[in-house]
């Protein structure tokens, strides 16, 4: 049975992930240079790379529809360089999962599949999608919402020790991001770990870079492009979230919900 996932940073690559762990076929699109900063634990690295091995797990970049289903059928996750999801019409997916995490719909219906799972803020479950699963770190986490809408994006990142905006790393102008730091490295107040077209990117709390976006892509003012925990030799950078793994729960759930009869 195949699942289409729309996006291939991190907290989709958690869903692509368990996903193929529990025997579905996997396929993931994304911009053709992802801007995803969490790119040790992204299937969409494999869009930089020709492949990518999450856990275990192979993600392979595949330029049309014919190298995607040739990957799918050596058992690999097929990563589509197309962010408006094209390919979708063609792949007849039994269901699609847009975990695009835009915080807005940025074009998935609820006949794009049988199936239709928005995945955080944008999607209101019985308008745009079957189900919609919930992001907001919490009691609700991972929750399978039948009707209505996820909490509403509250413009914080997640709290950490502490700390929220603190740990993000944003562009001050527009222009080329050149990272000078990587990710794992570990990094003090008023560092500078990256510039942008010459301006200097310092960071405000001391921790590990655990997200960076990769060199060359182009940002403008107040873009993400990168973060710090700062649990620091604590953080785990090289395995997929937590909150990634609850998302992923609340997905495999909501296929459940409709497949799982016809699987036995």
């Amino acid at each position: 049975m195949l699942i289409v996932i729309r996006g291939a940073g991190d907290i989709a690559t958690g869903i692509g992930w368990r996903l193929w762990q529990c025997g579905f076929d996997v396929a993931m699109t994304d911009l053709p240079r992802p801007t995803c900063i969490r790119r040790t634990v992204a299937f969409s690295t494999a869009l930089e790379e020709g492949r990518y091995t999450v856990e275990g797990v192979i993600a392979v970049a595949c330029p049309d529809l014919e190298s995607a289903r040739a990957a799918l059928a050596e058992r690999c996750v097929a990563v589509i360089p197309d962010p408006e999801g094209k390919c979708i019409k063609a792949l007849q997916p039994a269901a699609v999962v847009d975990a695009v995490l835009a915080k807005k719909n940025l074009g998935t219906v609820i006949t794009d599949a049988p199936l239709v799972i928005g995945v955080g803020p944008g999607f209101c479950a019985g308008q745009d999608c079957h189900y919609v699963v919930e992001t907001k770190r919490g009691h609700r986490l991972g929750r399978v919402i039948e009707e209505g809408p996820a909490a509403p994006n509250s413009g914080l990142p997640g709290n950490i020790m502490g700390y929220t905006g603190e740990r993000i790393i944003r562009s001050t102008v527009s222009g080329r991001f050149e990272p000078l730091c990587a990710i794992g490295d570990l990094v003090q107040a008023g560092q500078t770990v990256a510039r942008v077209d010459g301006v200097e990117l310092k960071v405000q709390i001391p921790g590990m870079i655990r997200g960076m976006l990769h060199e060359g892509i182009q940002v403008t003012p107040g873009f993400k492009c990168g973060d710090v925990d700062p649990r620091g030799r604590e953080a785990d950078y090289t395995t997929i979230s937590d909150k990634a793994r609850a998302v992923a729960g609340g997905v495999l759930e909501a296929i459940l919900r409709r497949y799982g009869s016809r699987m036995q």
